[in-house]
């Protein structure tokens, strides 16, 4: 396997995650977004989206975390990164989007980049941006779990670490960034310690890759 990635791109985090989890090796290749690499022909030969992460593997190249991880837990069931039943996996894939489909989608380096260069939006107003969207969805990730109380453990889904874990603890990440105040949403703030516990999540953090600066 060969992982290509960004050390502080989230959905780069999430993959790196995944793979820990189901103790899975890899070579990393760094892709420093912040120099353009992700623009490089080789790369969008490889990616046409010049995003990361990809994985390579079996010579099939795979692209979007949440893709990539499902079918990790497809071709490596175990430990199992989805619920046993149809309902609970639904529950857990939502928890999870709104992370990557409506939290991280809008605050995301290219985003934040067009806000600075075409609009001229200063480091102030990128932040209240991005905050503003994470604690939206924060908001309503603490308002569901806490609807479905029943369902957690330690971790969003029982005491294992599911898919939702696993976008949760990077978004968390990002959120440090732009001084978002984790003490309104406890709920996630517990989940949160709770995965850094664990060496799958805190070895994988951003400051302990081999490119982070």
């Amino acid at each position: 396997m060969q992982l290509y990635g960004y050390f502080r791109s989230s959905a780069s985090y999430r993959v790196r995650i995944a793979l820990a989890l189901k103790g899975l090796d890899y070579d990393l290749q760094p892709v420093h977004l912040r120099r353009g690499e992700q623009q490089a022909p080789d790369y969008v030969a490889r990616n046409p989206q010049g995003l990361v992460p990809a994985l390579v593997h079996d010579e099939a190249v795979l692209t979007q975390s949440l893709a990539i991880m499902e079918y990790l837990d497809e071709r490596f069931p175990e430990p199992a990164l989805l619920p046993g039943t149809p309902a609970d996996r639904a529950w857990v894939r939502a928890l999870a989007q709104v992370v990557a489909c409506d939290i991280h989608p809008i605050n995301n380096l290219r985003v934040l980049q067009y806000l600075e260069k075409h609009l001229s939006l200063g480091a102030d107003a990128q932040a209240a941006w991005a905050r503003r969207w994470i604690e939206d969805g924060f908001a309503a990730m603490e308002a569901m779990l806490k609807k479905s109380d029943s369902r957690m453990g330690e971790h969003c889904f029982g005491d294992a670490p599911t898919l939702a874990d696993v976008c949760l603890v990077p978004q968390i990440f990002n959120s440090q960034r732009f001084a978002v105040d984790m003490g309104q949403y406890s709920t996630l703030a517990r989940i949160h310690e709770n995965c850094m516990r664990l060496p799958a999540f805190k070895d994988q953090a951003p400051e302990r890759q081999p490119d982070a600066e």
